[in-house]
């Protein structure tokens, strides 16, 4: 009899999780049960991603040790990232202002959210201009940034410690052998853990479903089928028109990440399924430094569904409102976006904390989130699997520019993933 695949295994652990939340809808018990089990999922993913993402640069770098090269692709990668982020911003206002899925809500149908918690960290982002953003990079103190999971500060204490590696030569062998043997050990690690995956999807997917139910969905499924809508054009269209210019099949890619699409999708975290991505990306020719250092930064760099939704759902709320939006007004919402959106991704709800800090400065009504915090979590899993996508598509991107992709180059990865 045939095993079957991890993928098949989340998926099934998804329909399973949705069927129980459907029948215990409202059912505190089942919130009390299945919670724990995708809370412990997560913090095992969360457990490991510091550690990949250090060891794996370090050694990347230090392989490398050409910083003018590293120079390089770091300039291109922040250049890919502002035009494909960029694009996607004007793709979210487009869809708002062609489907206008905020006309004709009737306010008074939906359930409104409490939003206090995201507010203090909003007021927060509203002072963090992006020259602020860049100077956070730079850690006063990387066992802190380790400790926070500051992941642009990690990725620069990482590059420095790989290039100091590099230039004493054979004095830095043996700490080069340490991360080595870390990220050898923690991609280990890494694959033990993706065997719960199918427990966590069930339990989280559950959780979710039997607080919000199918129900809460229908006043605010305009906007819901707007925002599904769009993500998928902007996969298959947007991203496949990048993948064809580059010479890569985005249909290949998709099902290359399978496994990590549905558990990305599940989880509603990107970092759930960071080391895996990275480990699938070096399997399929992007060298292990592009990989490194591209994926991590994107995270905070290159939130492509994210800043889709944003720009979507702000339309959404003016439209709610019945405030008409001109085309300076959306032009500003665009450029203020792309500040906001930049280098906090680590900030929980990040959709929700960038639109709280964003809305104001155009002149809509802040209040208005409330009335789609509820269904935020099945939107966030969508955004979620879009960022995954754009994410690793860029890797290939950035190799295929440097002319260092090679599908042939790690066959022992490919192996070892299987």
């Amino acid at each position: 009899m045939k095993k079957i695949g991890l993928a098949w295994q989340i998926f099934i652990g998804l329909v399973l999780g949705i069927i129980v939340g459907a029948i215990f809808f409202g059912s505190p018990q089942v919130v009390n049960y299945l919670q724990p089990i995708g809370d412990i999922f997560l913090r095992l993913i969360k457990m490991i991603v510091v550690p990949i993402v250090i060891s794996s640069i370090v050694v990347a770098v230090a392989g490398v040790g050409d910083i003018k090269q590293l120079g390089k692709i770091g300039g291109k990668t922040i250049l890919y990232f502002e035009v494909i982020t960029t694009i996607a911003i004007i793709i979210g206002l487009v869809a708002a202002n062609l489907f206008q899925p905020g006309t004709g809500v009737e306010m008074d149908r939906l359930n409104k959210t409490d939003i206090n918690s995201y507010v203090d960290t909003a007021e927060q982002q509203e002072d963090h201009s992006l020259v602020e953003t860049f100077v956070n990079i730079v850690p006063t103190n990387p066992i802190a940034a380790l400790a926070e999971g500051d992941m642009l500060a990690i990725i620069f204490f990482a590059l420095v410690l790989g290039l100091g590696i590099n230039a004493i030569g054979e004095k830095g062998k043996p700490v080069l052998a340490f991360f080595q043997g870390t990220a050898d050990a923690m991609f280990y690690v890494t694959n033990q853990i993706m065997k719960l995956a199918p427990f966590g999807v069930f339990a989280l997917i559950g959780v979710t479903v039997s607080k919000f139910g199918i129900e809460s969905l229908i006043p605010l499924g305009k906007l819901v089928l707007s925002v599904y809508g769009t993500m998928i054009f902007f996969i298959l269209v947007v991203l496949g028109l990048v993948a064809k210019l580059v010479g890569f099949n985005i249909f290949k890619l998709i099902k290359t990440l399978k496994e990590e699409l549905i558990l990305a999708y599940s989880t509603a975290s990107s970092e759930a399924v960071l080391p895996k991505v990275m480990e699938k990306m070096e399997k399929i020719g992007v060298p292990k430094h592009i990989a490194s250092f591209v994926i991590p930064t994107g995270y905070s760099f290159n939130l492509d569904g994210s800043t889709l939704y944003q720009a979507l759902a702000a339309v959404f709320i003016a439209q709610m409102y019945g405030i008409d939006m001109s085309i300076a007004d959306q032009v500003s919402l665009m450029l203020v976006l792309m500040v906001t959106s930049k280098g906090i991704a680590g900030v929980p709800g990040v959709s929700f904390v960038v639109l709280l800090a964003t809305l104001g400065t155009v002149g809509i009504p802040v209040e208005g989130l409330a009335f789609i915090a509820g269904i935020d979590r099945i939107l966030d899993m969508a955004r979620t699997a879009v960022n995954v996508v754009g994410n690793s598509l860029a890797t290939i991107v950035i190799a295929k520019w440097e002319g260092k992709f090679n599908p042939n180059h790690t066959e022992q990865i490919a192996e070892n993933i299987g």
